[in-house]
């Protein structure tokens, strides 16, 4: 979740209709935390690529969700997962029309039951940051299976720090020895760790 994600697809043009569908029902229900468009627009085009399965942790009211689905193929179905109740009720009601898209109401670890998958996006949960618990992508990602942990703010050294200190959460992703990682600068003040899974 991005802090006022919602809010910056003001300005964003050529919206898919079903992320303006989720975006509409997130400035409804005061959800400002959707990811950034930059965000939506990296995971629409690694949906593209998605032969069966995409997982996502982190609903919130959809917005992210909906950017995977409008890049996805026919045939790939969506799980999402989501622990507050109430925003995983408005996110299956954006997504009611929609039969390849579920929303699961619970925390990320559901996701270690629906997979594996070949493309999954930790935005609410196993990314490993504060006290978090980390997602385990070899169990969660199929053979060549690609994982995206968002929100980091750019690093320009080597370690990446946050807040002075090392970045022990995007560390673990980019030096993880199951995955091909590397992090992907999408605006001045936001990146993305994208990693596929070796062998």
């Amino acid at each position: 979740m991005s802090l006022h994600g919602t809010a910056a697809h003001l300005a964003a043009t050529d919206l898919p209709p079903l992320v303006r569908r989720a975006l509409a029902a997130a400035d409804a229900h005061g959800f400002g935390n959707s990811c950034r468009p930059e965000q939506g627009q990296l995971i629409r085009a690694l949906a593209q690529g998605v032969p069966t399965l995409i997982g996502e942790s982190g609903t919130g009211c959809g917005v992210g969700l909906a950017w995977l689905a409008s890049g996805a193929t026919p045939g790939v179905r969506l799980i999402s997962v989501e622990r507050d109740p109430a925003r995983a009720a408005v996110a299956a009601e954006v997504f009611a029309d929609q039969p390849q898209i579920e929303v699961v109401c619970g925390d990320w670890t559901e996701l270690y039951g629906r997979g594996p998958f070949d493309l999954l996006v930790l935005d609410g949960g196993g990314q490993g940051k504060g006290d978090g618990a980390t997602a385990d992508p070899t169990r969660l990602l199929a053979p060549g299976g690609t994982v995206v942990v968002d929100d980091f703010t750019p690093s320009f050294g080597w370690p990446p720090l946050h807040d002075g200190s090392p970045d022990t959460a995007r560390l673990h992703w980019l030096e993880h020895p199951a995955l091909r990682a590397t992090e992907l600068r999408l605006a001045p003040d936001l990146s993305s760790v994208v990693g596929s899974l070796r062998g």
